[in-house]
């Protein structure tokens, strides 16, 4: 059952099935190599960062921020990519709502990526709060290494380094209902002043792996204006999935 709505949770191979349909998608992206880093927080602590049209959802009465580093490749449909432009790096900075309509989505409170015309491109369509940053990602056997320093906006210099190891895939019998509300998430919200929107991400379930971290220095948490966690995160690694992004729509 899902823990915040109490309906069933269709489930296949890897977990929960994806519960929207992008019949017409605008980009095609490819997320991989990538890792789920969560730390609780008190509900107010996190809630008072949101905007008025969204909701707080929680978990066993905490909220719950990720800081998820991954590899991305971005290209038009029917179109192939051009490797050096379409393939970087990104870091997102996020929580879990749910709209008026009890939609529930992504709230991203920052998204770090290493090429300047995407981020200017997703922050002039999407009204994203994407970062250009110096990054680097480095997989050796089943070690990754994830890097980050924010070049532009501010704040400037701000800076990430994740180093994670790779342990068995969880099969999707043995997923919790907490590991469902952490990642079984395909959709976004977007405000920036008069600009309220949603999208839409479609894709296979994340094929989930266990995983500790290795190393941990991270600044881009508590840039986006939440305490600094103290507390050792809870940890996924997923080898990643092909997505369809629908166009932005009116909340």
């Amino acid at each position: 059952m899902d823990a915040v709505t109490g309906h069933p949770i269709d489930v296949d191979e890897y977990g929960p099935a994806c519960t929207v349909d992008v019949p017409r998608a605008i980009m095609m992206h490819r997320w991989d190599t990538l890792t789920f880093l969560h730390w609780s927080y008190k509900p107010d602590v996190v809630a008072r960062l949101l905007p008025p049209q969204l909701t707080l959802e929680t978990f066993d009465g905490k909220a719950w921020v990720g800081l998820i580093p991954f590899n991305m490749r971005v290209y038009l449909p029917h179109t192939p990519s051009v490797p050096w432009a379409s393939r970087f790096c990104e870091t997102n900075v996020r929580t879990y709502v749910r709209d008026r309509y009890g939609r529930s989505g992504i709230w991203f409170f920052s998204l770090d990526a290493s090429r300047l015309g995407a981020v200017l491109a997703a922050r002039s369509t999407f009204r994203l709060p994407y970062m250009w940053s110096d990054m680097a990602l480095k997989k050796d056997n089943n070690t990754i290494a994830y890097s980050c320093r924010r070049r532009w906006p501010g704040p400037r210099g701000a800076q990430s380094r994740v180093v994670i190891d790779i342990g068995e895939p969880i099969a999707a019998a043995a997923l919790t209902a907490h590991e469902h509300f952490l990642t079984a998430r395909w959709k976004l919200f977007s405000m920036h002043g008069k600009w309220q929107r949603y999208g839409d991400a479609q894709h296979d379930p994340w094929q989930l792996h266990r995983a500790t971290v290795r190393e941990l220095d991270d600044q881009l948490v508590a840039a986006a204006g939440l305490p600094q966690p103290t507390a050792p995160p809870l940890v996924h690694y997923s080898p990643g999935v092909d997505v369809r992004i629908g166009p932005p729509h009116r909340l």
